[in-house]
């Protein structure tokens, strides 16, 4: 049977892990830049090797839909790709 102290312990490190963990994923996420300019609408989001790839791939669906711009946003792994 474990001690009291040690109980204890564990529980005090795991609580600060369920704090630090969230802590960290949300400021990566809030230092992403919003698409330059206005007019922007969110079109859907997917994992790309690259932005330049992500646009390419993107610009005939903007088209499609009467847009005429694509912007993806590359700070994180899925990237949030913006139609205008």
């Amino acid at each position: 049977m474990k001690s009291w102290r040690s109980r204890i312990s564990v529980g005090l490190a795991m609580g600060a892990a369920v704090i630090a963990v969230p802590l960290v994923a949300t400021t990566a996420t809030a230092s992403a830049a919003p698409p330059p300019g206005d007019g922007w609408v969110v079109a859907g989001g997917d994992h790309y090797n690259s932005k330049a790839e992500c646009e390419a791939a993107e610009i005939d669906t903007a088209r499609e839909d009467g847009y005429h711009e694509v912007w993806c946003d590359d700070s994180t792994y899925v990237m949030t790709v913006y139609f205008r």
